[in-house]
């Protein structure tokens, strides 16, 4: 093990790149590089522009959660409430927005847990981490074309259910976990 603190050489160059797909949701872009050892690689990259999600924590520690239809697993999952950003859009801005149109609340306090790095091999996503307490309910306002079931989950059981792999969502389990940790819960 290195105790060196450079990681200089780990740095690539980017020789070439090339936008071989832009659609609605992602552009995919294709990379030459340059290794560190001098010797050349490509690389294949989704570039996307963000999202954001929130974890609504009311005051008796039930969480409000999404169901819906996952195209790319083809089947449903259990996800907060969360959404895309819109070029330039703040993270907390959308997660408030996702928040209401996904549950109808809107809430006192937004409460930032960071941020996630989806998948750093190839993608470059990065989503804003919310919990939000003070719960109003004021109507829901889905997106047009959005098919989606609205739960109430007390948020112990939604420990438990991240720890048996019930809840598969990564961005999910970690808004659960960060959530627990904020509010100084054990579980």
């Amino acid at each position: 093990m290195s105790t060196d603190r450079s990681y200089d050489d780990l740095i690539e160059t980017t020789l070439s790149s090339e936008t071989v797909f832009h659609g609605r949701v992602f552009d995919t872009i294709v990379k030459k590089v340059r290794l560190s050892d001098g010797r050349t690689s490509g690389r294949e990259i989704v570039k996307h522009n963000g999202g954001a999600c929130i974890l609504p924590v009311d005051d008796d520690l039930n969480c409000y959660m999404v169901r819906q239809f996952r195209s790319p697993f083809e089947k449903i999952l259990l996800e907060v409430p969360a959404g895309k950003l819109e070029i330039g859009e703040d993270p907390r801005v959308c997660a408030i927005r996702e928040l209401h149109e996904e549950t109808g609340f809107e809430a006192e306090e937004v409460i930032d847990l960071g941020r996630m790095v989806c998948s750093p091999g190839y993608d470059s996503e990065v989503i804003g981490l919310f919990a939000a307490r003070g719960l109003r309910f004021v109507g829901e306002m889905p997106d047009d074309g959005e098919f989606l079931k609205c739960e109430k989950i007390p948020l112990k059981e939604l420990v438990r259910m991240a720890d048996d792999g019930e809840i598969e969502d990564s961005k999910t389990m970690l808004c659960i976990y960060k959530t627990v940790r904020r509010l100084g819960l054990e579980f």
